[in-house]
């Protein structure tokens, strides 16, 4: 097997990466901002990720899905429509989080809001959910979705996924929805996920898993570091990844294909608690 994108990733690499993503979703964050919701996603499929157009599936292939398109009515209750609109994800990770009220949560790559919105309402009473992004323009966006929310159980904080502002196991559930795929080290991210979290605490996210054949000319696409596919894991590289960070149970089921070459599942695990005694 070729060697994976996240080995390569020394300062340099990882830099390159880091700015390219962010500047894809500063400018979908600003396009949201305006309202050209469909202008934002177009961003995703632009930048090779999940989207219909050129990365999408091959002929006799369903038509894939992403966004805000991916909710229910009822999976998007606490969030107001232009955060859910704005979405930018590949699944919808607070349909499997078994989220309860009183818990501590942490969206990894919070973008504009949705999955922290409607996290904070079911976690309430009693409960905090916490937003993490790196892009200036989408803490905005997200801010300004939470105050139309009516919302006070929500903070964003600006950061990266590899280095977390939050102390050491102060989580019960990390989620997060297409995004750490976009990193340059996930191995980094997952420690840091599994740091966060308590004792017992859950990992339940929605992220692209690319085949374990994925051709080398769309692992090498830098372009593609910003979608979905050329920084994905394979189910076994993500699982891999996930013991080492710590976690057990783990489990990754495929929902759909955003991409000739890569599908969308949920990824669940959880940090083990101390043995009785």
């Amino acid at each position: 097997m070729s060697e994976h994108p996240d080995q390569q990733a020394g300062g340099g690499v990882a830099e390159r990466v880091r700015s390219a993503v962010q500047a894809r979703y500063a400018e979908a964050a600003t396009r949201a901002a305006r309202g050209e919701h469909e202008r934002a996603r177009a961003v995703e499929v632009e930048a090779g990720c999940c989207g219909p157009g050129g990365c999408g599936p091959g002929p006799g292939q369903v038509e894939v899905a992403f966004g805000g398109q991916l909710y229910e009515p009822g999976e998007a209750a606490g969030a107001p429509t232009a955060a859910v609109a704005a979405s930018l994800g590949c699944g919808v990770p607070t349909a499997v989080a078994e989220l309860r009220p009183g818990e501590v949560v942490l969206d990894l790559g919070s973008g504009a809001g949705a999955d922290v919105l409607i996290s904070a309402r079911r976690v309430a009473p009693g409960g905090r959910v916490f937003g993490l992004d790196m892009t200036l323009e989408m803490l905005d966006l997200a801010r300004r979705n939470a105050a139309e929310a009516g919302v006070d159980n929500v903070e964003f904080l600006r950061g990266y996924l590899e280095e977390i502002p939050l102390p050491d196991a102060s989580m019960d559930v990390v989620i997060s929805n297409c995004v750490i795929n976009l990193a340059a080290d996930k191995a980094v991210v997952l420690r840091e996920a599994a740091r966060v979290l308590r004792p017992g605490g859950r990992f339940a996210v929605s992220d692209v898993i690319a085949d374990p054949d994925v051709d080398d000319q769309t692992r090498a696409a830098m372009g593609q570091w910003t979608g979905c596919v050329a920084g994905a894991l394979t189910h076994a590289e993500f699982t891999r990844a996930l013991v080492d960070a710590g976690l057990v149970d783990v489990e990754i089921v495929e929902t759909h294909r955003v991409h000739q070459h890569a599908a969308s599942a949920i990824v669940r695990a959880r940090k083990p608690a101390p043995s009785p005694g």
